[in-house]
C-alpha cells in the first residue's frame, strides 16, 4: 500500500500506468463497497461497539485538534480531479484491482510491479534500519545514523538474526526481501489486498525467500497477536490518510500500530505526504491522547505503565535530497524511527 507513487527514474511503462484513467477502474458501487470495507470491525463486541470505536475516535480527533493530511499541504488550489484520485488511493477496492492487475502482470510477463518510492529509496531504507538495529543492539541510540557505516551482513547477522520485522502494507513485499539481503531473518507482510499477498507469496518463492512469511491483515483491525521489535510502513499511513475518513483512521491507525511495537522495539515510518516534523507532531498528538486516556480514574492498576508516551522520535534519514518551498526546507520523502517505551 501507498500514498503517492514515486516511481524509479527510467522505468518501464508500469502496468498501472497502462489502466488508464482511475475513474475507470472503480465505480460509484465499488466506492460504496470500499467505503463499507473500511468500516471498523471488532472480534470483541457489536456492530454497536464498532460504531462506538469511530465515534471515540472522532471525539478525540476533535478534541486534539488534529489536523487532516489535506491541511499540511501547501498547494491549496490542487484540480479537483487529482484529489479525487488521491481519494481513491485510500480505498481498499482500489488496491484489490490495481494488484489483481499486478498478480496477472506477474504470470503472465514475470514483472514484480512497481516498488513505491522507488527503488533508491527502497535500498535507502533498508540499509539505514539495518544500521539502526546494529546501532541499538549494541546498546546505542545513534544520533546520526546516516553518518554510520553498517558492518558486513556476515558480522551484522548476529545482531539482526534477533528482530523480528513486521511491514505493514507489505504490496510486493519486496522491501522485506531487501531487509532479508542484508540479514534480517524474522520477516513477516501483511496487507489488506489478498492479491497482494498473493503477489508478494509468488515473488518471494521465486526470488529465494520462501522463508518470508506473508499474510492477509488490515492494520486498522489486526488479528495479529504477536508484537515486533521492528515494524516498518513504507507508504500505509499515506494511503489510509487519502481515504475520505482519513483523520479517524489515521488515528486508529495509531492505536492499532502501538499494539504491535513491542516494547523497546522502533517503529520506522517512510511517507511522502508527511514531512518528519509533521510525523513527529502526530506522534505527539497520539502520545498526548494515550496518556490521557491512562490518567482517567478507572484506568485498571496494571496498565499504569501506559502514563508514559507510548513513542518517542528516535532519528530520521538525513540523506534524502531537499528542496526549499515558501521558506522551509523539506524532502519529497521523510524516513522516521520512533522508539516503543
Amino acid at each position: 500500500m501507498a500514498g503517492i507513487r514515486i516511481p524509479p527514474e527510467d522505468s518501464e511503462p508500469s502496468s498501472q500506468q497502462s489502466r488508464g484513467a482511475v475513474g475507470d477502474l472503480v465505480s460509484d458501487d465499488e466506492r460504496s463497497v470500499a467505503a463499507d470495507s473500511w468500516s471498523i470491525k471488532s472480534d470483541y463486541g457489536s456492530t454497536l461497539d464498532d460504531d462506538q470505536r469511530q465515534t471515540d475516535a472522532a471525539d478525540a480527533l476533535s478534541a486534539a485538534n488534529f489536523r487532516a493530511p489535506s491541511d499540511y499541504s501547501s498547494d491549496k488550489e490542487e484540480a479537483d480531479a487529482e484529489e479525487a484520485v488521491q481519494s481513491m488511493l485510500g480505498l481498499q477496492s482500489y488496491w484489490d484491482t490495481a494488484y489483481a492487475d499486478e498478480l496477472t502482470n506477474f504470470r503472465e510477463h514475470g514483472h514484480a510491479g512497481e516498488v513505491w518510492f522507488g527503488a533508491e529509496v527502497m535500498e535507502v531504507v533498508a540499509s539505514w534500519t539495518k544500521s539502526l538495529c546494529i546501532d541499538i543492539s549494541q546498546g546505542r541510540l545513534p544520533n546520526h545514523v546516516d553518518d554510520i557505516k553498517s558492518e558486513p551482513v556476515e558480522q551484522g547477522d548476529k545482531y539482526l538474526s534477533t528482530w523480528s520485522v513486521l511491514d505493514i502494507g507489505t504490496g510486493n513485499g519486496l522491501l522485506l526481501q531487501e531487509l532479508a539481503k542484508l540479514g534480517f531473518s524474522d520477516l513477516t507482510g501483511t496487507d489488506y489486498s489478498e492479491g497482494a499477498v498473493q503477489l508478494a507469496r509468488s515473488l518471494s518463492d521465486r526470488d529465494g525467500f520462501p522463508n518470508i512469511s506473508f499474510l492477509v491483515d488490515d492494520v486498522l483491525e489486526t488479528k495479529l497477536e504477536r508484537q515486533f521489535q521492528l515494524v516498518m510502513d513504507k507508504g500505509t499511513l499515506d494511503a489510509i490518510g487519502l481515504h475520505p475518513d482519513g483523520p479517524v483512521k489515521r488515528m486508529m491507525y495509531w492505536d492499532s500500530v502501538s499494539r504491535l511495537v513491542a516494547s523497546g522495539g522502533i517503529l520506522v515510518i517512510t511517507s511522502c505526504n508527511s514531512t518528519k516534523d509533521e510525523l513527529v507532531q502526530e506522534v505527539e498528538s497520539f502520545n498526548q491522547r494515550r496518556i490521557g486516556v491512562s490518567q482517567e480514574p478507572e484506568m485498571p492498576k496494571d496498565q499504569e505503565a501506559g502514563r508514559d508516551p507510548p513513542f518517542r522520535f528516535l532519528n530520521h534519514v538525513r540523506s534524502y535530497p531537499t528542496f526549499m518551498f515558501g521558506g522551509s526546507v523539506g524532502s519529497r520523502v521523510a524516513t522516521v524511527a520512533f522508539l516503543r517505551s
